[in-house]
């Protein structure tokens, strides 16, 4: 049996492309260990097909985080049973491309975002440098790579002459019939409070929307997200739920009337970005409010599953309330949904994963 650790900078427990793709190598016969980190808050791990490991850090957050963490990653697979390493993004290829070296181990590379272009380096000249550098002594290194979707496959290839193979970030099919349980407009958001993700012009949005805004995540904006309600009189409407458990936020996203994928063009990740909650919100059955970015607007034209609208608060307000109000385009888009993921579903994708592993395990 061949073992494969992966790694990863987050905690595990809220992490469905890596739940996804490990669950998929383990019911192939292959042994899974999933390396990420603890944190401070991190809720006990529940038990999976595969092993988790979190490594303890004393920083939590910025350049000495990221040192520390790659640190004791490196110890940590230099003494370990492995067959191959798979790195997901760059903050962990480093320390991956050692061992294998070292032990001339294969490796494989999981890019789920183009990281040097996300808004948290793309302004910040340095670090920006530190992590192109990386990329370009790393990513040519290994024995295969793969990305999230088209656009980006096409970049990193001819950036870093290495060919990428795109898994997409999409849900696993599923045949249960979904009932709306809820008579409340809700209005949900999935993922990380970060900058440019549209939550400051949703909330002050929510001033002409009769609905409830739903934020499921947790982030660096969390606290001003708060604030801004209260200030904009909305904090009646808009629930903060942190974070939720894979099968939890599931669950949440089929009582939503509306899914939010807004951005703001702040560096080419976002505008290549093709997100896990664009699929959840398609498997869930609910049209959506989306960026107007590639990804999206391709399989918006074969499936018409989302309004596409920039990150401007008239636009939000006059898209959502379309929603809300045209019934009859709303069910005609709930239908596009059921469409699209008989298409896009990871029953699909899992077969290209599984191809890439095992030409890399010969």
């Amino acid at each position: 049996m061949k073992k494969i650790i992966f790694t990863v900078t987050n905690d595990l427990s809220y992490d469905q492309r890596m739940e996804r793709i490990c669950n998929t190598l383990a019911n192939a016969n292959y042994e899974i260990e999933l390396v990420g980190r603890l944190k401070k808050h991190s809720i006990p791990l529940t038990k999976k097909s595969y092993r988790q490991k979190r490594l303890h850090c004393i920083f939590q957050k910025g350049k000495f985080f990221y040192i520390e963490y790659n640190f004791r990653l490196f110890f940590y697979l230099l003494f370990k049973r492995v067959d191959v390493i798979s790195s997901v993004d760059l903050d962990t290829i480093f320390p991956c491309i050692l061992v294998s070296k070292i032990r001339s181990k294969k490796i494989v590379f999981d890019a789920h975002e183009y990281f040097t272009e996300v808004p948290e380096v793309t302004n910040r000249k340095l670090i920006k440098t530190i992590w192109e550098t990386v990329a370009k002594l790393c990513i040519p290194q290994v024995n295969a790579a793969y990305t999230v979707g088209d656009s980006l496959a096409e970049i990193f290839t001819k950036k870093y002459h290495k060919n990428f193979e795109v898994i997409r970030n999409v849900s696993t099919l599923s045949n249960h019939q979904i009932i709306k349980s809820s008579p409340e407009k809700i209005i949900l958001y999935q993922g990380d409070l970060n900058e440019a993700r549209g939550l400051e012009q949703l909330i002050e949005a929510m001033k002409n929307i009769e609905a409830e805004f739903w934020i499921a995540g947790d982030g660096l904006l969390s606290e001003k997200l708060k604030q801004l309600a209260i200030n904009f009189k909305v904090d009646s409407k808009v629930r903060f739920l942190g974070y939720l458990k894979p099968d939890e936020l599931k669950i949440l996203t089929e009582k939503a009337t509306i899914g939010i994928n807004i951005l703001e063009n702040k560096g080419l990740s976002y505008y290549y970005s093709l997100a896990n909650k664009f699929f959840d919100y398609i498997h869930a059955g609910i049209p959506q409010i989306c960026a107007p970015f590639p990804e999206y607007e391709n399989i918006n034209s074969q499936f018409n599953v989302a309004l596409l609208c920039d990150c401007d608060v008239p636009q939000i307000i006059h898209s959502i309330n379309l929603l809300l109000q045209d019934e009859t385009l709303y069910k005609k888009m709930q239908e596009e949904c059921l469409k699209a993921k008989e298409f896009f579903n990871w029953q699909n994708e899992e077969k290209k994963l599984l191809k890439i592993y095992a030409d890399v395990c010969k």
